[in-house]
């Protein structure tokens, strides 16, 4: 199949778990079929040049339109998130509105048969309007890396800031209509859980979703040897993500100095991408605490950790973190919502914590009594690489185009996102 891929960020380098998985599933069906990958650049030309490089060479045609979206900074920033009060659709997504990437895929639908579109995420469903035919008629799956209403609804019972709140819960009600309406726009959609799917449908009264699952590169893991007598506590994730940011909030307020006054010589070594600058500043005042920004590989991280840490409180869809962690033979303690939709289970495959006093208490314990630890992460081991394998996760997603081109149109009755 001709198939193009849309993209509202460039997944080379894959330095996020979103980025993870839009490029291993991509680079599973690159030899089978024909994909056109159009993203949408950050302003970085040698970065672009880069990722362009490297999917050539996987035999994936990428087309990146350097479009950066608006800084989350500046007195800019906050004028247009009051300007969103009046506006229907999420600021998120109206921030993510570009014509030069509208005019692109236009211009190269103009040129070039598709017989499938795939959208790795609902914000960029405008791009395809207007393309000779309603939404509901055009073959189009539609990845939903998290059901985003989720993760606003969670963010909305973790603040406390009245007025916050009251923000939060308007861009929460605005995600829950735009989503419904995208959800059912689409041919199929593709959540990375059984929960997440569940939810939609029970949300939204759809019937068109499907499961495929985050994975990993079980082979990339499979040497690495987590060192013996460590005292470092990993923590994972992109440090531009909001709720990797609330994660570590409590991590850095509450839990790890809670550890380190029982363990003086305990570590905690952040690993992620584009921390902002209050991070920095906080890491650096902090004693026993490190930061690695922008690593090119996580790998002799977790070799040189105990266990890693996953106080999430906000989230949806799955942790890619965890199965990269357990591939590894790396232990993890985790709140629930950090291990929601793996098939995982607690207190054999992993530790749940779901407060900070427990969390601190059992990363005290896997510090100073190690081997039973060790033996669930070996057990968690097996899971993933008998399950979320990508090779296997690649033929589901295949079987899900198949269905999308197969289909036949829905009535495009109602109104599109």
């Amino acid at each position: 199949m001709n198939v193009v891929i849309l993209d509202g960020d460039v997944s080379y380098p894959p330095t996020s778990g979103k980025r993870l998985r839009s490029l291993h599933l991509m680079l599973g069906l690159a030899s089978r079929h024909h994909i056109t990958y159009i993203a949408r650049g950050n302003g970085d030309a040698v970065a672009n040049e880069k990722a362009r490089d490297y999917l050539a060479g996987k035999g994936i045609d990428a087309r990146i339109i350097d479009a950066p979206v608006a800084r989350k900074k500046g007195v800019g920033f906050y004028a247009r998130l009051m300007g969103n009060l009046f506006a229907g659709t999420p600021y998120s997504v109206t921030s993510h509105f570009s014509e030069v990437v509208r005019s692109a895929v236009h211009e190269f639908a103009a040129k070039n048969p598709v017989d499938l579109w795939q959208v790795e995420w609902s914000g960029y469903l405008y791009a395809l309007q207007g393309l000779g035919r309603p939404l509901r008629e055009m073959p189009i799956v539609m990845q939903a890396h998290n059901v985003d209403a989720l993760i606003w609804q969670r963010y909305h019972e973790a603040e406390r800031n009245f007025f916050k709140r009251w923000y939060i819960a308007e861009q929460w009600r605005k995600f829950h209509r735009f989503e419904a309406d995208a959800f059912r726009a689409v041919r199929r959609v593709v959540a990375v859980s059984a929960e997440d799917a569940a939810l939609a449908r029970r949300w939204y009264g759809i019937d068109n979703v499907d499961v495929v699952d985050n994975g990993v590169d079980v082979s990339y893991f499979c040497n690495v040897r987590p060192r013996d007598g460590s005292r470092a506590i990993l923590y994972l994730g992109a440090l531009d993500w909001r709720p990797n940011l609330d994660a570590l909030d409590l991590l850095l307020g509450e839990i790890f100095p809670n550890v380190h006054r029982r363990l003086p010589d305990a570590r905690l070594v952040i690993v992620g991408r584009n921390p902002p600058a209050r991070l920095r500043q906080r890491v650096e005042a902090m004693p026993g605490v490190e930061l690695h920004a922008d690593v090119p590989d996580v790998r002799p991280f977790m070799e040189s950790s105990a266990v890693m840490a996953v106080p999430l409180r906000i989230g949806g869809g799955s942790r890619l973190k965890i199965l990269e962690a357990l591939a590894a033979g790396l232990p993890v303690v985790s709140t629930r919502i950090g291990a929601e939709g793996l098939a995982i289970r607690p207190g054999q495959d992993f530790t749940l914590a779901d407060t900070t006093g427990d969390m601190a208490d059992r990363l005290v314990e896997c510090l100073s009594t190690p081997a039973p630890y060790r033996r669930q992460a070996q057990e968690g081991r097996g899971i993933v690489a008998s399950r979320y394998d990508w090779s296997t996760l690649s033929d589901r997603l295949e079987r899900v185009w198949e269905r999308a081109v197969a289909a036949a149109p829905t009535p495009s009755e109602g109104r599109s996102p």
